[in-house]
């Protein structure tokens, strides 16, 4: 049975602006009340590795005072939010997950920190993240791994690589956050975490200023409560920036004006039967209720013939990670005297034996197979799948050889976008989370179905039952 908390720490985070916006509520005393849930909370969960306390007490009182003067400088001033620490504020620690870099200054500020603050957002801290981001578990070995809420008995795991914003926002200690998606760090503690995560696709959101693991597959999004949050998160984040020419050739769209068109003669694709093995029972339960409550709502869902299994397109995808991985970060996996995570290592260690024609055939072959799946998908609207095969596990249990990045890689490999979405609770009280697929720079459409299927369930609203 899932648990609601209707408290101010667990209601959107559109819910709160507004407040602020009206003076309804105070910035001041919001600031004041996460951090104090923070310093309550966080010795245990251990989802930030540092907190902006002083500074985010002095920008909450100087938002109020300039709202009450008339001089608020947008709907979302005086809201907090929280970074991954990959994303670099210039003058302030990024550690991007290392205790290698513990005391590694930021040179910049990230341009979504940048659009962030121009918004008049307060950020209250950084969030822990798998060492280099190089990991779908959430564990960190030098820094800590962060508690997953929904069972304060067994530590389980919070999803990765963005485990932090997963924890922070899931227990109320922020109301949104920043992760980065480049095999489903966005999606994985989204699902685990029972939050809605959405991974955008390349160019949408600027990297300048975000700690790189595979430049070609790297993208930021938003980790939130509810579908409206996630859009204007979004909206605030994504855009051109001439920093990253990524970016440049795709013009911010808004998803907003479509957020309640519905799914009414929509076609969404199920999953291929083949695909259901090895998922936990519970899992495909949830998936298929999901299934059926779209339905209801008009939709129309299909099958599909895909040209490949997902577990060969993440292979794939797991060599051009490496391979990226280990340019950026070889020298330092090499050196065995260096204090680093001994999961991560033999990750990015996997690209140190591929030659450069491996590495250019993985990337040809992944242009054939975008090409075959976009032809089988042309007739779609988004493609339905779990986010994960299994509710998080104990972190005892976890192989870390393997991934539960199984159905999220495939969306980074097409250069898609998606969105993970709360669904249910297995007999354990853990989340279910199941994942709206869809093609490259179609965020609104992403957003707009994850709307739909929010309005007729009350997953979203589910809160961890151990952490009042």
């Amino acid at each position: 049975m899932a648990v609601t908390d209707n408290s101010l720490i667990f209601r959107p985070a559109v819910e709160l602006a507004r407040g602020i916006a009206t003076r309804e509520l105070r910035s001041e005393a919001l600031v004041d009340e996460l951090l104090n849930r923070i310093q309550r909370l966080d010795p245990k969960l251990h989802a930030f590795i540092d907190v902006y306390a002083d500074d985010a007490r002095a920008a909450s009182a100087a938002a109020d005072q300039a709202i009450a003067a008339g001089h608020g400088v947008g709907p979302l001033h005086g809201v907090p939010v929280a970074l991954k620490d990959l994303v670099d504020m210039e003058g302030r620690i990024t550690t991007g997950g290392s205790k290698l870099w513990a005391d590694r200054v930021s040179p910049v500020t990230a341009t979504l920190a940048r659009r962030l603050i121009s918004a008049g957002m307060i950020v209250i801290g950084k969030t822990h993240t798998v060492e280099f981001a190089m990991g779908g578990w959430g564990t960190n070995q030098q820094l800590g791994t962060p508690w997953n809420p929904w069972d304060s008995a067994v530590h389980r795991a919070p999803g990765g690589s963005s485990a932090g914003s997963g924890v922070a926002v899931a227990t109320g200690m922020v109301p949104w956050a920043i992760g980065t998606d480049t095999g489903g760090s966005v999606r994985l503690p989204s699902g685990w975490c029972g939050l809605t995560g959405l991974k955008t696709t390349i160019g949408r959101v600027s990297v300048h200023g975000v700690l790189p693991l595979c430049p070609s597959l790297d993208t930021p999004g938003p980790m939130c409560r509810t579908v409206e949050d996630a859009a204007v998160l979004y909206n605030v984040i994504h855009g051109p920036d001439p920093k990253d020419p990524t970016t440049l050739g795709h013009a911010a769209v808004d998803p907003l004006p479509t957020l309640d068109a519905g799914v009414a003669g929509l076609r969404l694709a199920r999953m291929p039967e083949i695909e259901r093995d090895g998922v936990q029972d519970e899992m495909l339960d949830a998936y298929d209720a999901a299934l059926e409550t779209l339905s209801g709502q008009g939709a129309r869902i299909v099958d599909v013939n895909l040209p490949m299994p997902f577990a060969d397109m993440a292979t794939v995808l797991g060599k051009i990670i490496g391979a990226e991985g280990y340019t950026l970060l070889g020298k330092l996996v090499e050196n065995g005297e260096l204090p680093l995570d001994d999961d991560v290592r033999p990750r990015i260690l996997i690209g140190r034996d591929m030659s450069a024609r491996d590495y250019l055939c993985a990337l040809e072959e992944r242009e054939r197979i975008k090409d075959a799946f976009g032809e089988a998908l042309r007739d779609v609207d988004a493609l339905l799948t779990p986010t994960t095969a299994t509710t998080a596990p104990r972190v005892e249990d976890i192989d870390q050889g393997g991934t539960p990045a199984l159905f999220t890689r495939v969306v980074n490999f097409l250069d898609y976008c998606a969105l993970a979405l709360p669904n249910g609770v297995d007999t354990a009280g853990l989340p279910t989370s199941f994942q709206i697929v869809c093609r490259g720079y179609e965020e609104a459409l992403a957003l707009r179905i994850g709307r739909a299927y929010e309005q007729a369930t009350t997953w979203h609203q589910a809160t961890p039952p151990d952490f009042p």
